[in-house]
């Protein structure tokens, strides 16, 4: 597929000029203002490259770059610049907001080859993003599917607290959310290594002993440990270390991975309260008490959510289930003993596992949300 760019110039003629020039190679939309590019940046989401002149009336060049890249981070900017703004440029280059900047008059050779490294540079950025929400991710969910057969519970928490997680991300607007999505996921992969009685307690808010206190108080560290020598989850970590206590003074560029690490801590908080019967209104008004410990704004995001929508229920036969259902209560064996958690969606793993127990075993119907 041809590659799509924007480019922006007050002079129709020069537009019409580079769209002439460079229409073998890319597919040219122009604009003639700054506001008018970003609308069609917002409007093709498959732009690659986003090339401005520097004098613009209303919105430089540099700025409108700079808007640019906080609404579409993976698409490239270049800057076309007169001699008379090169400190610009050069600072514009220097503060991270532009890929390239080229001099005028360019001619068409070097802005070919301007053009054809920045699409090249956006393959390789969008190449990198898609590995890492999709190949990585997918390991990690399937990581994480095997460990909620061997500790339901936990991951019974971990998959209610994701979900909390997700529902206040939309809330606040935040990215990227398949980190926040996967930290919560693995913010209980430590509990593994604790006894199932301390597991039940931490779950239920019930209190703890000093040795158990103790063991809580070492998971952190052990999460980081186990998750220490998996590349490319630096944000993931981030944000599952800032979620272990009271909201901080992000330093600059951490707001995201600070913002993160509190939505995982509110929802955590949320999960327990849960599990004592405290709901909604009453929920709220327990985090604002503990203000100092739960970020405002996180709270306040949880206020408007409101109550969750109820979903219909319906029962199946273990035989029945399949890929991605999602089950409305937690699946028991006969003895009592859970098998998986409420929340879990069915996967191919799980259904291998029952599959492999006798006809009996497992307790019948199974309650799952419709439509999934």
């Amino acid at each position: 597929m041809i590659p799509k760019i924007v480019c922006i110039d007050d002079e129709p003629n020069v537009l019409a000029g580079i769209a002439v020039n460079l229409r073998r190679d890319f597919e040219v939309l122009q604009a003639t203002t700054g506001a008018a590019g970003l609308e069609l940046l917002a409007a093709n989401p498959d732009v690659c490259v986003v090339m401005s002149d520097m004098r613009m009336p209303g919105m430089s060049g540099a700025a409108v770059l700079a808007k640019a890249r906080e609404k579409h981070p993976d698409v490239v900017r270049i800057l076309l610049t007169g001699q008379a703004d090169l400190q610009s440029a050069i600072s514009a280059v220097n503060d991270g907001q532009v890929f390239r900047f080229l001099t005028k008059p360019c001619n068409r050779d070097q802005l070919l080859l301007a053009l054809r490294a920045a699409a090249e540079h956006y393959r390789l950025v969008t190449a990198e993003r898609v590995l890492l929400e999709h190949t990585l991710k997918g390991a990690i969910a399937a990581l994480v599917d095997v460990l909620a057969l061997t500790s339901p519970t936990t991951f019974g928490r971990a998959t209610r607290i994701k979900t909390r997680a997700k529902q206040l991300a939309a809330k606040l607007g935040f990215e990227p959310a398949w980190q926040l999505e996967m930290a919560a996921m693995l913010q209980q992969i430590a509990y593994i290594t604790l006894p199932d009685e301390v597991v039940a307690k931490l779950v239920s808010g019930a209190a703890l002993s000093d040795d158990e206190r103790r063991m809580a108080a070492r998971l952190p560290e052990v999460t980081e440990q186990l998750l220490a020598h998996i590349p490319r989850l630096d944000g993931v970590r981030a944000m599952l270390a800032s979620s272990g206590g009271p909201p901080q003074k992000a330093a600059p560029g951490t707001e995201q991975t600070m913002l993160g690490g509190q939505i995982l801590r509110v929802a955590a908080e949320l999960d327990v309260l849960e599990q004592h019967n405290i709901r909604e209104e009453a929920a709220v008004d327990t985090l604002r008490v503990k203000a100092f410990n739960f970020d405002a704004r996180v709270v306040e995001a949880y206020a408007q959510l409101g109550a969750p929508a109820a979903h219909d229920i319906v029962e199946l036969k273990i035989l029945q289930l399949k890929v991605g259902m999602i089950l409305a209560e937690d699946v028991r064996m006969g003895g009592g003993s859970i098998l998986v958690a409420k929340g879990f969606s069915v996967s191919v793993p799980f259904l291998e596992r029952i599959r492999n127990f006798p006809r009996g075993a497992i307790r019948e119907p199974v309650k799952v949300v419709a439509g999934t």
